[in-house]
């Protein structure tokens, strides 16, 4: 608990830069070891660095062996020797490598841990975005999800926006049996609900998809559509709900016009308050959601758009992701409550933020929280968003089929692996690490520990459970039985949605601490540290135009950002070894995916045979 508590107030009143949050300042000793000082200055985790040398001999391209069949069967790397100790990966969520700017909270952090492993070991830089990790585009941010699905399975997977834009433009989704199902309901005389997320993020869900649905509905005969819009605010502009609400509303104007249409939005709210809860950390969250999209219960406004507009006005400054839940009404009653005999898709592609509305509407025995009667409905997702556990029972689009995940093949081996987070990123590094996999493929090798997320705003408490999730990393170490340990850091990602610098700079500096910690360790158990990320995110906490500028409000202050980023991501290798036998390289295209087949070989196995190639080569 003293070391628990230590981290908590090293983050906030111990940093050597000014504080703009009126707390001061205050100088802190890190008393680095000797081996982690820089000669000179410091080189900032965001500056463009390379280094993949370990500065012995230079590195030989090696050409990896087949896939061993046997499990078990040591890599032919020549020359490298495994560590004595474990070998810890740690996934510093949301901390990208930008531009070193004001607006760059990893740039502006007191990050003398991190600067002195650059300084010293080798690293390279990782895409973490587009088609990199199985995302349509280029432009496309990467996310937690794919990322880390990308981490654990060592090869790139179509994701969710492309199997979704793939299926609606091909014609696949519309034929399937649970779109005539829905059909089916709707012109029995069934409204048809959507409910979801409203933006172009490409993140949860994208606003082409619900056009693509909203027309095919009209095709099909369907009169009556209702919309139970959650609104954004975090994978677009923090304010930006009114646009998509008016783009929105002028298509369904555009619908109702034709013959017997009654298109319309019914209720909504803000994401991290209505409806998109994850990995149970709130279920009030859903509960708000049910009762404003299911029994119409809440807030009465004429419409979505002046629901926002009051809420900005009785609460200046409030991010769309924040905006209390609404219903709309008509002549006292609301328009649009979920009642036998309808059908409902949610709209969302993505799984984390989808599984708890999908079990509110299809368990049977429910005691999350008092659901009163569970209306007679046809329930669907857009994808499924659980393969092991089945939610939901019916989806229009099939997920990607992720198999021989690394974990999988560690296990195969014989291998003791542990994986540690708090509950924001606890799902991310054991179900999306594991290709979307629920549960262990082995219970006695292994462990996974998730420490309880604070309930409050990110921005409140920074330091998130950094210090508590160290503890077990540490724990982990000592304890020498795992060969194997993965952590997820969550603040730079969590705190980072918030659009807050000065919050944003202390959860970076939080988990610069942490990492010093658990490096100490290592290098006493003689073991490897691998450092990377699964996307950025703390690295532009500011909009910028075309040109790279930072775009600013009347008043002349910088537009926050809450998105993800397009940047790369670190992966440093850090060995004290003489001569462990390798080198990092630079691998054409590096990304995320290429991070599972190095692991392997560090732990002495190849890679299966279609692997993405690994960071390393030997030196024997």
């Amino acid at each position: 608990m003293a070391t628990t508590e230590a981290l908590k107030l090293s983050a906030i009143t111990r940093t050597s830069h000014q504080s703009r949050v009126g707390r001061g300042t205050a100088t802190i000793d890190l008393a680095l070891p000797a081996s982690l000082r820089s000669v000179d200055r410091p080189r900032r985790i965001a500056e463009d660095t390379l280094s993949t040398d370990f500065g012995r001999r230079p590195c030989r391209q090696y050409h990896l062996n087949r896939f061993a069949t046997k499990a078990g069967e040591k890599s032919g790397l020549a020359g490298l020797r495994r560590p004595a100790g474990p070998l810890v990966l740690v996934v510093m969520d949301g901390v990208g490598l930008g531009t070193p700017d004001e607006g760059n909270a990893v740039h502006l952090a007191r990050t003398g841990t991190l600067d002195g492993l650059i300084s010293r070991f080798p690293h390279i830089r990782l895409r973490a975005h587009g088609k990199a990790v199985g995302l349509p585009k280029e432009k496309d941010m990467g996310n937690s999800e794919v990322g880390h699905n990308a981490l654990g399975a060592g090869r790139v997977f179509d994701q969710g926006a492309k199997l979704v834009n793939m299926a609606l433009n091909s014609g696949t989704a519309w034929q399937s049996s649970v779109w005539k199902g829905i059909v089916a309901r709707c012109l029995a005389g069934g409204t048809f609900h959507l409910i979801g997320l409203l933006s172009d993020g490409n993140v949860h869900s994208h606003m082409d998809h619900i056009i693509a649905l909203l027309d095919r509905a009209h095709e099909e005969g369907i009169a009556r559509v209702r919309l139970h819009i959650l609104l954004d605010g975090r994978d677009v502009p923090e304010t930006s709900a009114l646009q998509y609400v008016r783009s929105l509303e002028k298509k369904l104007r555009s619908l109702s016009s034709e013959g017997n249409a009654d298109y319309r939005i019914a209720s909504g709210g803000g994401r991290m308050v209505t409806t998109m809860d994850r990995y149970e950390a709130d279920w009030r969250i859903v509960a708000r959601g049910w009762k404003a999209h299911v029994r119409g219960e809440g807030r009465a406004f004429d419409t979505a758009e002046a629901a926002i507009e009051t809420y900005r006005v009785e609460e200046p400054g409030i991010s769309d992701q924040f905006l209390p839940p609404f219903v709309v009404t008509e002549g006292g009653k609301p328009v649009g409550q979920i009642v036998d005999g309808d059908a409902v898709l949610f709209f969302n592609f993505r799984g984390d933020r989808a599984i708890e509305i999908s079990r509110a509407f299809e368990e049977a025995t429910f005691d999350k929280f008092p659901r009163g009667r569970r209306p007679d409905v046809l329930y669907a997702g857009m994808m499924e968003y659980d393969g092991d556990l089945h939610i939901p029972k019916q989806y229009l689009v099939s997920p990607p089929a992720i198999d021989r995940t690394m974990t999988q093949y560690l296990v195969g081996a014989g291998v003791r692996q542990l994986a540690i987070a708090e509950t924001q990123k606890f799902g991310h590094i054991t179900y999306f690490w594991n290709g979307n996999r629920s549960g262990k493929f082995d219970e006695n090798l292994e462990t996974y520990v998730e420490i309880p997320s604070d309930r409050v705003p990110f921005e409140q408490r920074p330091w998130m459970k950094a210090a508590e999730v160290t503890d077990e990393v540490i724990r982990g170490i000592r304890g020498g039985s795992y060969p194997f340990i993965r952590v997820n850091y969550a603040n730079g990602d969590m705190v980072g949605h918030t659009g807050i610098l000065d919050a944003a700079i202390l959860a970076v500096e939080a988990v610069d601490l942490c990492v010093r910690r658990v490096w100490n360790e290592i290098r006493k158990a003689e073991g490897v540290l691998i450092i990377t990320a699964d996307h950025g995110n703390a690295d532009e906490m500011f909009q910028k135009d075309k040109k790279g500028r930072f775009m600013r409000n009347a008043a002349g202050e910088p537009l926050p950002l809450t998105s993800h980023t397009l940047n790369p991501v670190l992966f440093l290798m850090a060995d004290e070894r003489e001569n462990p036998g390798y080198a990092l390289r630079q691998v054409e295209g590096a990304g995320l995916s290429n991070v599972a087949a190095t692991v392997l070989n560090l732990l002495g196995y190849e890679k299966p045979e279609d692997y993405d190639e690994s960071l390393i080569c030997g030196m024997g």
